[in-house]
């Protein structure tokens, strides 16, 4: 992770309007120097919006209370994928202890930091959605969003809710959120992707092109037909969300 800061130099950092860490490999707090980053990022461009994705479940409260800190802008956020209660979360948070997961949340929350909670539904869990947005709100989250995954799953216990409309892929024009951000991905390891969401394989920037150029074809790329082929109703993405409720207004 710490190669991101290779890929800019301090003119770049200082022309960007935001920088997010996501988890497309891993955890973004699992990186040795995630702090240091994020610390980098504010002191050379003190406007940019700072963010993150989450399961929280690792380090610690002293390491999220500084990085609440560190994320100290009205539009700094970091979203908490948290998918259920202490009883249901673990189920497909693999390995996240609930306490710690909390305590970590609170730690953030505390030291002024702007805390997303987003969750997964399931069967096993869309009976606790209520009580997981009065839960955030409780603990001064700042917004709460719940939605039905669209990724398909052979995994016999992990079966869709039945009291929320699992997402319609609909297939038409691309609504490609990397041309409306002019934003990049840039990879664990270093390399440079159009997104997140083509952030595997060979499809380096270089060939973002190629991509485009097959959207309203048979042969577009399979993950922009998932992710951000657009409908009537909003694009394959945002049709996902069952709940997307603000709950502290800041």
């Amino acid at each position: 992770m710490y190669k991101i800061m290779q890929v800019f130099d301090a003119d770049r950092i200082a022309e960007l309007d935001k920088m997010f860490m996501c988890g497309n490999y891993g955890d973004p707090a699992a990186g040795k120097y995630t702090l240091n980053i994020y610390r980098e990022f504010r002191k050379l461009n003190k406007d940019i919006v700072l963010g993150m994705n989450t399961n929280g479940g690792i380090q610690t409260t002293f390491w999220w209370h500084a990085l609440g800190g560190i994320m100290n802008k009205p539009k700094d956020y970091v979203v908490f994928s948290i998918d259920g209660l202490a009883d249901t979360n673990h189920i497909y948070r693999r390995g996240v202890d609930w306490r710690k997961l909390m305590a970590n949340a609170a730690a953030f929350i505390n030291a002024g930091g702007s805390a997303h909670w987003d969750m997964l539904v399931y069967e096993h869990n869309e009976h606790q959605v209520d009580a997981c947005e009065r839960l955030a709100k409780d603990m001064g989250f700042k917004w709460f969003r719940a939605k039905v995954s669209k990724r398909p799953s052979n995994i016999n216990w992990l079966k869709p809710p039945k009291a929320f409309a699992s997402p319609v892929v609909e297939q038409g024009p691309i609504d490609c959120f990397r041309n409306k951000d002019s934003s990049l991905y840039i990879s664990a390891t270093g390399k440079v992707y159009p997104c997140c969401w083509l952030g595997y394989g060979t499809n380096t920037i270089d060939k973002f092109e190629e991509i485009q150029a097959t959207w309203g074809t048979n042969d577009c790329n399979p993950v922009c037909k998932m992710t951000c082929s657009s409908s009537n109703s909003g694009t394959s993405f945002t049709n996902q969300w069952t709940k997307n409720v603000q709950i502290n207004i800041l």
